[in-house]
Formats: structure tokens, sequence, C-alpha cells
């Protein structure tokens, strides 16, 4: 073992409150129905904002929705646009499963969150989804240090050639949806810490 590999495994995971924040993080599934303070809600997007892109391009786009009958709309759409997809079983894994629980109806891909935030970015630009998931990757360690859940969500981008979903949301033609996620109290702590398994770490040289 190295020297390298000895202090991975020791590391203090309280050595600063950020770091605190970065091994607290989790995807949280369950939500209270309660709002989430303007405030609070504008600080997260803001450490969304300041988040690094390539070149200071600075143009990913944040789409946020509280509106319970927006999301409610949400939900139901894009419930329908899933429910109308092939099940093939080459595809990727989570996809599968989101299509097989829209068909089988009542598929709730926000877990009842109180707020979504939808990450789209410059169609061409080659640094669109790193900068996307970077200022996602900031708002969740920022929800985190304010005791506020989150959870990194997929299906949205992958509805990013939906025309009834870009109507839905009114996003531009030039953009792309990245990525997006849910933020919301949790309605239950943590069960566990996630154990990582993989992530291996090389020394070259």
């Amino acid at each position: 073992m190295t020297t390298l590999e000895s202090n991975i495994e020791q590391i203090d995971k309280s050595l600063t409150p950020t770091i605190a924040s970065i091994f607290a993080r989790y995807s949280c599934r369950k939500y209270m129905d309660k709002p989430i303070p303007e405030d609070i809600l504008a600080t997260i997007i803001e450490c969304g904002r300041v988040a690094p892109c390539g070149g200071n391009n600075q143009s990913t786009k944040f789409y946020v929705i509280s509106n319970r009958n927006v999301l409610d709309k949400l939900i139901r759409l894009t419930e329908q646009e899933f429910a109308a997809m092939e099940l093939t079983e080459d595809l990727y894994k989570s996809l599968k499963n989101t299509i097989r629980l829209s068909k089988k109806g009542g598929y709730d891909f926000t877990y009842k969150a109180p707020v979504i935030i939808v990450l789209t970015n410059k169609k061409g630009y080659d640094n669109a989804m790193a900068d996307s998931v970077c200022a996602n990757m900031s708002m969740m360690l920022a929800a985190t240090s304010l005791n506020i859940g989150s959870c990194y969500l997929n299906q949205l981008h992958w509805l990013d050639n939906s025309k009834a979903l870009r109507e839905f949301l009114n996003i531009a033609d030039d953009e792309t949806i990245c990525c997006s996620l849910c933020l919301g109290y949790p309605a239950q702590e943590r069960l566990r810490a996630r154990e990582i398994t993989g992530n291996s770490v090389e020394l070259i040289g």
C-alpha cells in the first residue's frame, strides 16, 4: 500500500465544512411536502452559476420549477413520453427502468420534490455537458450544506429531442437539455453511507 492509498483510507471526512458536505451528500428520493425558502433556493442556484465553465463561457441556463401545478404537468408529460418509447434490451439500465415504470403508470421521476432545476446549454458547444454537470454538482453540495436534499436526474436529458417537453419548458431550439436535479427537505434520514467499491485510483510515475 502506498502512502497515498493509506491517506485515502484514513481521510478525515469532517476536516472542513466543504469536505463534510461532499461526504454527506447522497441521492435523496423521498421529500417532505415543504417549500424551500426563496433565499435558500437563490443561494443554491447562485452556487451553480459560479461553477467552473470552459473558457468562462457562462452559457448554462437554469430552468427553475417550484409551482406544484407545473411540476405535476411535467411529471405526467414525461411519463407519457417515456411510455411511448420502445423497450429494448440494449438500452442503459436506468433508462429501461424509466420506460418500464412509465408504461406501468404512476411514474414520478421527481420523487415528489418541491423544486426541479433543469440545466441546458448551447448545442454544438463541446463543453455543454461538462459545464452543466459542474453547475449541477455545485448546487447539490450547496444544498447538502444547507440541509436540503437533492438528487441528480437524467430523465429530461433523455428527452432532449421531445418536442412536447421542449415546448412545455419553452426551451430554445439552440439549447440542449444536459441534466437536472430535484431539491427539497428530506423526508427521512440517510439510511447508510454509500460503499465505494469502484472509482479506482492509479498512480502514474
